[in-house]
């Protein structure tokens, strides 16, 4: 095993080390390769060194190059140092992160990580959390504890008796909702299409003028950080006339969220504190490793409600059993990664992370701008859109600058405008990356 382990760390760090160097994206031969690795399943067992080999050389080089500094296609963070040594200890520990009694120093570092995460967004003290995969499964959780809350508010036991013959409710989101949330309401039974759209602004922001008359059991959804521009919902503004009418505020803020831990962009959080649930992401700009995404909810009553599940043979014994607080029983134990990336950073250090990958995306902007190319979004966090002229162009831009493999930006299409999406996101972006990946994107553009 000791062998087994060195083997592992010494692959690792090579594999590290030759981000800089490589390109982004893996090359055709690279993923050709991956066909090595489909052959039938052999009789007898092979040794793990040999596995090892087989993976590291065959799968490396037809990676995407997400843990270095120059991938801006998506918002996808890297992974901490002191996030990805503790990940690879928990792999050691193989923690069930179910029950306090299965994993007593999981369940701890979750309620660390809770008083932690609630302090630094902002978010009320007493706030319970879930640990789940990432924003799709977080928005899962609290919409569902939100449909408990309404529905037990009308006298109607949801988790008991479903939703048929129970009473509507009426779900509000804005028109450039995300299609995570939408997936998160379609499981839970709410519907993707039945949903109220409000109209929004240039930037992606709910107009709150449009809100219709609230009545009856409602979800009012926000966004902390639209995905292509990163434009917040004026939640001071919304909240309180959704909670006038007693409606349910739930914030996908998957990374915006963590802009209240920077004060020079907290300002843009005004207000969220103020809703009911709240849904994001550590493996973005937490940038640790995946998957791992969090769940909040003002009260943890409507949490556990909506998630707990009880059984003879389970051995409850602890205040917060993990397993009450997340749609999975048995998973593995998120907190650890997360609490070692807190304990890292300290609350400098990770205002530091929020703000450089900020200022670097402005930074881009710039660039683009005085080389003469349309910036549509007001980067007022770690997101750019770029147009390089018309869609066609636009589209082909982006293609050259995926085959360069300088760097990686992905495409989108903005309130009818094909553009290039740039997202910030990595710890382990530095200004050479910026300026490198600037001057490759322009020379795409311009050949």
């Amino acid at each position: 095993m000791e062998t087994l382990i060195n083997e592992v760390a010494k692959r690792s760090v090579r594999y590290l080390a030759g981000l800089d160097t490589r390109d982004v994206a893996p090359t055709p031969e690279a993923v050709a390769r991956l066909g090595l690795l489909d052959v039938p399943l052999q009789d007898g067992p092979i040794k793990p060194l040999q596995i090892l080999k087989e993976l590291d050389e065959i799968g490396s080089p037809a990676t995407v190059a997400t843990a270095g500094g120059r991938y801006f296609g998506f918002v996808t963070g890297g992974s901490l140092p002191a996030a990805l040594g503790a990940n690879l200890l928990a792999s050691a520990w193989d923690q069930n992160a179910v029950l306090k009694v299965a994993s007593p120093v999981a369940c701890t570092l979750e309620e660390i990580c809770r008083k932690w995460l609630v302090s630094l967004l902002g978010l009320p003290a007493g706030a319970g959390i879930g640990f789940v995969t990432g924003a799709t499964m977080a928005n899962f959780t609290g919409l569902a504890a939100a449909r408990h809350a309404l529905l037990e508010r009308e006298g109607w036991d949801v988790e008991a008796k479903g939703l048929f013959g129970a009473p509507p409710i009426t779900v509000i989101v804005g028109d450039e909702v995300h299609v995570s949330l939408l997936k998160a309401l379609s499981m839970l039974g709410l519907g993707r299409e039945r949903v109220l759209r409000i109209p929004v602004d240039g930037q992606g922001r709910m107009r709150p003028a449009a809100l219709p008359k609230l009545s009856g059991p409602t979800i009012v959804c926000l966004q902390a950080g639209n995905v292509n521009t990163g434009a917040f919902d004026p939640a001071d503004v919304i909240i309180p006339l959704a909670h006038l009418s007693g409606a349910w505020v739930h914030v996908d803020g998957a990374f915006g969220l963590w802009a209240a831990t920077c004060p020079s962009r907290s300002a843009l959080t005004d207000g969220i504190q103020n809703a009911d649930s709240w849904a994001t992401d550590a493996h973005k700009w937490l940038n640790v490793p995946y998957d791992s995404g969090l769940v909040f909810v003002h009260n943890p009553q409507h949490l556990r409600a909506a998630m707990s599940a009880s059984a003879a043979y389970l051995i409850e014994e602890g205040d917060r059993e993990p397993n009450h607080y997340v749609p999975e029983m048995s998973r593995r134990a998120r907190g650890i990664e997360i609490w070692a990336a807190l304990r890292s950073l300290g609350r400098a250090g990770l205002a530091d992370l929020i703000e450089r990958t900020c200022l670097y995306a402005a930074r881009f902007a710039e660039g683009l701008r005085r080389a003469g190319y349309q910036v549509l979004n007001e980067v007022v966090l770690n997101q750019v859109l770029v147009s390089f002229g018309d869609a066609e162009h636009t589209r082909e831009v982006i293609r050259r600058v995926q085959e360069d493999g300088t760097c990686w930006c992905g495409g989108t299409v903005w309130q009818g405008h094909t553009a290039m999406r740039i997202s910030v996101s990595s710890w382990a972006t530095t200004e050479k990356d910026v300026d490198h990946s600037l001057e490759a994107i322009l020379r795409c553009a311009k050949s």
